[in-house]
C-alpha cells in the first residue's frame, strides 16, 4: 500500500505562494493538492486556471487539481492546458460522471471522482473501473480547517472493498482535517494519499510535520 502525501495550497501563503510551493519542492511531499472553488458548488470561491498554471511553473511535483465547481466537464481541455496531472470531480457535480471521466482520461491526465461525506460510496460501484483515484471528503467542502468527520475511517474501508473487487490499482484519498493524529489510522484503513492543509501550513516545521505524516 502506498503513503503518498498531497499538501493542500488553500492553506499556503497567497502572498508567498512561490515561496511555499519551493519548501513543498524540497519535502518529502509526493504532490501538490489545488483546490478549485466556484462559490456555487461549495460555498468559498479560490482560484481558477490562470493561478494553476502559475503554480505548475514553480511545482516539481504531480498538480493534484481538485474541482469543487459545477458542471467540470467543461474545464478538462482548460485544466489540463493549465497543468494539471491528476484531475477529480465531485460525483454531487456531474450529471454525465461515465463522459467526464473518459474526458479527463482521453486528454492524458489521471482521473478521480470525488465523493461528499454524505455520499455513499457504494454510488461508484460503475464507474470506479474508470478511476485512477476516488477522493473521499473528510469534512464537507468548501473550507479549510474543519474538523475531521469519524465516519470516514468507515468509508475507506468500504472503499477499500469495492476497489480491491473491480480496480486495485485505484489509489484511495482523504481530504479534510487530516493530521499526524488521523493520518496512521487512515493509511490503517485503508487510504493511499492523503491530503492535509492547515497540519502542515500551520504547524512550525511544515517538512518535519510531513515526514512525520508520511510515517
Amino acid at each position: 500500500m502506498m503513503k503518498l502525501i498531497s499538501p493542500s495550497l488553500l492553506s499556503a501563503d497567497f502572498g508567498n505562494l512561490q515561496r511555499d510551493i519551493e519548501m513543498l519542492n524540497k519535502s518529502d511531499c509526493d504532490w501538490l493538492h489545488v483546490d478549485v472553488m466556484d462559490g456555487v458548488f461549495v460555498p468559498n470561491i479560490s482560484f481558477g486556471q490562470p493561478v494553476v498554471k502559475h503554480i505548475k511553473k514553480h511545482a516539481q511535483k504531480p498538480l493534484d487539481v481538485h474541482l469543487m465547481i459545477v458542471d467540470p466537464g467543461r474545464y478538462v481541455n482548460d485544466f489540463k492546458e493549465a497543468g494539471a496531472d491528476i484531475l477529480t470531480v465531485h460525483y454531487e457535480a456531474c450529471t454525465h460522471l461515465d463522459r467526464t471521466l473518459h474526458a479527463i482520461k482521453d486528454s492524458g491526465m489521471r482521473c478521480g471522482v470525488v465523493l461528499n461525506p454524505a455520499t455513499a460510496v457504494a454510488l461508484l460501484e460503475d464507474s470506479i473501473q474508470l478511476c485512477d483515484v476516488v477522493l473521499l471528503m473528510s469534512v464537507n467542502p468548501g473550507f479549510g480547517g474543519q474538523k475531521f468527520i469519524e465516519n470516514t475511517y468507515n468509508k475507506v474501508r468500504q472503499l477499500r472493498d469495492l476497489c480491491n473487487r473491480k480496480n486495485p490499482n485505484c489509489l484511495i484519498e482523504v481530504d479534510g482535517g487530516v493530521n499526524t493524529d488521523n493520518a496512521p489510522k487512515l493509511f490503517a484503513a485503508g487510504a493511499d494519499v492523503l491530503v492535509a492543509g492547515s497540519s502542515v501550513f500551520k504547524s512550525t516545521n511544515p517538512i518535519e510535520t510531513i515526514k512525520e505524516l508520511k510515517k
